[in-house]
């Protein structure tokens, strides 16, 4: 039995065994292809969706960055051998659970 070897044989044995009306194993066998192969890539193509149809046509939108308030000032604090930095805008709460988790460490 041979396996099945690209996306394209995939889908015309599919389409095929569905046409025959057969189970896949009973119609791969009857074909000499591997069931299991035939089988997996069923489940592959169902999974990414690749059998059906897109059905609107894509759309480009653009993204466009939006400005971050920059940090004037930048301080290291050093726990051990840890180092973290933190500008201006940092939040204490962040910097207590950054410093619990280093403790811990």
């Amino acid at each position: 039995m041979r396996k099945i070897v690209d996306v394209r044989e995939a889908r015309a044995s599919l389409r095929a065994a569905k046409r025959a009306g057969l189970p896949l194993k009973a119609w791969a066998r009857a074909h000499g292809i591997d069931g299991r192969s035939l089988n997996a890539w069923r489940i592959n193509l169902n999974r990414t969706g690749s059998e059906q149809r897109p059905t609107a046509t894509p759309r480009l939108v653009e993204l466009v960055p939006t400005p971050t308030t920059a940090s004037t000032s930048l301080y290291a604090v050093r726990i051990g051998d840890a180092v973290v930095e933190l500008g201006d805008d940092f939040r204490e709460e962040a910097l207590v659970r950054i410093v619990r988790a280093l403790r811990a460490c």
